[in-house]
């Protein structure tokens, strides 16, 4: 039964939108024996998106841009031999990870635009470097490097900051960017968002994924407490990173037994099942504050008439994404997002996987590829062209080229 599912899948995944997409979409995350048996996701990357091949990479306008950005996500460097990631799936290259982050730096200081400013999407170095004693020699070696970038670099958050350091010390550290920020509507308490405007009718917001988590929280804060109760809601595993409602430790079952186990088959139930596996304790949430914050900045630049890009280490929309990287409560907001004619992209890390979907109101969702899963001999890292508009992801290696064309509702 798997096999001919698997079958039917590959035959069908390369008609996006077909009567049988969105079914097998979910067979293909709910059936993780034949993910082991086909490969990856088969839409990953695929809907809307901009491949290249050899011979035709795409390239930008003719015209010059309003400005560019650079954007490398998952670094995660650890003076450590090779590994594998917490499935043992994947192979990860811990110390190469700081070359190819040198690679991209030297790169973006030869380009004919200059990058206005760097986006480093969480991540930079590893947990691994807690047991090691070597969490600050890591973020020393991962700065040293970044210092060779032709502008300001804006940090974002992601789980391994906080593996490893507290809350205060980040925000004690040079990985706090903030100060880079505009001072309007200055963040309530200890949360790390800012938002700041790189070009004249143009503001870029970003948002902190870990608000509330068990990672990212002292203990004995309301915000901890928050996180926990999710988690108790959503996830019973004595181990708080395997997700719920997995089915890895199954065998291949007969199609009698998936009938019996998996309520997919027969019922719409499975797609929040689906989602369901977010609930780990490798990601997190935004809080109340957090958002009514975020509404503010976009009514601010709604009322400007300015195009925004919002980041954070962990992606909001599930098809941009495996459901595993979501952040707990994506859907309030993709809602915010919804309610503003100021958006054009939500840009995150996480997924080393990467991943990109366009919604029904044309706005893009950009999941870039991780660093440290990234071979010696390849890259992820891009550069993203701004024009008037459209922007243009120049990638690099893993990271696929892009056009991302505003909305038509956008300001301008």
């Amino acid at each position: 039964m798997l096999l001919g599912a698997g079958r039917l899948l590959c035959s069908d995944r390369r008609r996006p939108g077909s009567a049988h997409e969105a079914f097998f979409r979910e067979v293909w995350r709910e059936l993780p024996a034949v993910r082991r048996v086909f490969g990856n996701s088969p839409w990953r990357g695929h809907r809307r998106s901009a491949r290249r091949t050899p011979g035709s990479a795409m390239e930008p306008c003719a015209e010059p841009p309003l400005f560019t950005f650079g954007v490398i996500a998952d670094v995660q460097y650890a003076d450590i031999d090779d590994g594998a990631n917490y499935t043992r799936t994947r192979a990860r290259y811990y110390r190469n990870s700081v070359r190819l982050l040198r690679r991209a730096c030297r790169a973006w200081s030869e380009e004919d635009v200059r990058p206005r400013f760097v986006l480093q999407l969480g991540d930079v170095i590893d947990g691994h470097n807690v047991k090691h004693g070597a969490s600050e020699r890591a973020l020393e070696t991962v700065l040293r490097e970044l210092d060779g970038c032709p502008a300001e670099v804006h940090h974002v958050w992601g789980n391994h900051e906080f593996y490893n350091f507290s809350r205060d010390a980040l925000l004690a550290s040079a990985l706090n960017s903030a100060r880079l920020g505009d001072g309007r509507l200055a963040r309530p308490g200890d949360m790390y968002v800012y938002h700041f405007s790189p070009a004249p009718c143009f503001r870029l917001v970003v948002l902190d994924a870990y608000d509330v988590s068990i990672i990212g929280r002292d203990e004995t804060s309301e915000k901890y407490e928050e996180a926990a109760s999710i988690m108790k809601e959503h996830n019973s595993n004595p181990d708080l990173n395997h997700p719920p409602g997995n089915h890895d430790n199954c065998p291949l079952m007969s199609f009698s037994q998936c009938r019996h186990n998996c309520s997919f088959f027969f019922s719409v139930h499975t797609v929040t099942h689906g989602l369901e596996q977010r609930f780990v304790k490798f990601n997190g949430g935004f809080s109340q504050d957090q958002l009514q914050w975020l509404d503010e900045v976009l009514s601010l630049a709604d009322t400007n008439q300015e195009k925004v890009i919002v980041v954070s280490h962990l992606p909001v929309h599930p098809s941009s994404t495996d459901p595993i990287c979501l952040a707990w409560n994506h859907s309030t907001v993709l809602s915010i997002l919804h309610s503003h004619s100021c958006v054009v992209c939500f840009i995150a890390g996480h997924d080393h996987d990467g991943g990109y979907h366009q919604d029904e109101l044309g706005l893009h969702y950009l999941t870039l590829e991780g660093v440290i899963e990234t071979p010696p001999h390849s890259d992820a890292y891009g550069t993203v062209y701004v024009y008037k508009d459209h922007m243009f992801l120049k990638g690099r290696g893993r990271i696929e080229d892009r056009v991302l064309r505003y909305p038509d509702h956008v300001n301008g």
